[in-house]
């Protein structure tokens, strides 16, 4: 089962009408990069938006310290394939106190790794809008979220202050102190996704493709050893397994399936 190509080729029109709307409307836009496979379509529609000209914003990736070694790997290749400014930020403060997955619980890592930094490299940047890889089929809170997200002061979201979106009728503008989150593919679904990676053959983290990995079993999920910082247990001893990842993350946080 997969998407047709007419549903294909109507999201693809949006999301690059989108992407060019924020790139003429904003001061410094970029690029949020996550490194996962709807971060990797929107690369891909961010490219066919201005080609042949080059990327003309930069593309911005927090990086926790902790994520799978082969997405790092895949995120400098990228990079240097298609010759887009790469900006990395990790929260330092983070580090210096000792913030891991081990030390600590998801939310607060998660909070302290990755959403206070993305906020310290947004302000220290001075980025207005941020183009990101959100999909309102993900979960309730994306449900919400507009084309077109205003943040307040702080980076603060008010559904209340979002502008409605009629007959794809956007409203970019922003106050000084406002910024913009921009989700071009949050009409898609994830089947929309894996067709268009499969119809015009996107490179995607090799992650998603199920190869033997050392792994531990925690409760029941498989926990994939990618260094090692990671604390066995119990007289644990990592076994080879041939496993794949749904979604990409913090490997710690994140387990493959068989």
């Amino acid at each position: 089962m997969r998407s047709s190509p007419e549903i294909l080729e109507s999201l693809e029109n949006e999301s690059i009408e989108i992407i060019r709307e924020t790139a003429a409307s904003f001061r410094n836009p970029v690029f949020l990069y996550s490194i996962g496979k709807d971060s990797s379509v929107v690369l891909h529609l961010i490219r066919k938006a201005f080609f042949p000209a080059q990327v003309p914003f930069p593309m911005l990736h927090i990086d926790t310290t902790w994520k799978f070694r082969e997405m790092i790997e895949f995120r400098n290749q990228m990079a240097d394939k298609y010759q887009i400014k790469l900006i990395t930020h990790t929260n330092q403060d983070g580090v210096r106190d000792g913030v891991t997955p081990f030390s600590t619980t998801a939310s607060e890592y998660t909070r302290v790794m990755k959403t206070v930094a993305l906020r310290q490299a947004l302000d220290s940047y001075g980025f207005d809008a941020a183009i990101g890889g959100s999909r309102r089929d993900e979960e309730k809170s994306r449900a919400k979220e507009r084309l077109f997200s205003v943040r307040e002061s702080g980076h603060r979201w008010d559904p209340r202050a979002q502008r409605p979106e009629l007959w794809r009728t956007y409203n970019p503008r922003i106050r000084p102190d406002q910024s913009m989150r921009v989700f071009p593919i949050s009409d898609w679904t994830e089947l929309d996704i894996w067709s268009y990676i499969q119809l015009h053959n996107i490179p995607v983290n090799p992650l998603y493709f199920a190869k033997e990995r050392p792994v531990v079993k925690r409760g029941e999920q498989l926990i994939m050893v990618d260094d090692d910082r990671f604390p066995l247990i119990n007289n644990e001893k990592p076994e080879m397994k041939k496993i794949r990842f749904r979604t990409l993350g913090c490997y710690p946080l994140t387990a493959g399936v068989e």
